[in-house]
């Protein structure tokens, strides 16, 4: 198998058991070589609730360090909506690196999930 099978092995795994409704939505995770992106999703109604993305920060000096301002940015954003709790979905991507960090970030920011 190709890396490129495992991951959609693994995502389509992770997304056939998450789902996001409007009490707990879904907080997906975007990642390129160069950018992360997350955003939090009412499943049912199929909207986004809340994005953030590279241009929602300043600072940060590795992809990592802007990964978890990403995460920060993003709870933020989600308490001014009065979204508390949500369901992580990391995609196909392994919990490592920037995707860890997104998470910790939007935990520190306060973020439950």
């Amino acid at each position: 198998m190709s890396k490129r099978d495992n991951y959609l092995n693994r995502k389509n795994r992770v997304r056939g058991k998450v789902f996001g409704n409007e009490e707990r939505p879904r907080l997906s995770v975007f990642r390129s070589n160069t950018r992360i992106t997350a955003q939090i999703i009412d499943d049912i109604k199929g909207k986004t609730l809340v994005f953030a993305g590279d241009k929602d920060i300043k600072g940060g000096k590795t992809k990592t360090e802007k990964a978890a301002l990403i995460g920060e940015a993003l709870a933020k954003k989600a308490l001014v909506k009065k979204v508390k709790k949500v369901v992580f979905d990391k995609g196909g991507y392994k919990y490592h690196g920037r995707v860890k960090a997104l998470a910790d970030g939007a935990r520190k920011g306060g973020l439950d999930f």
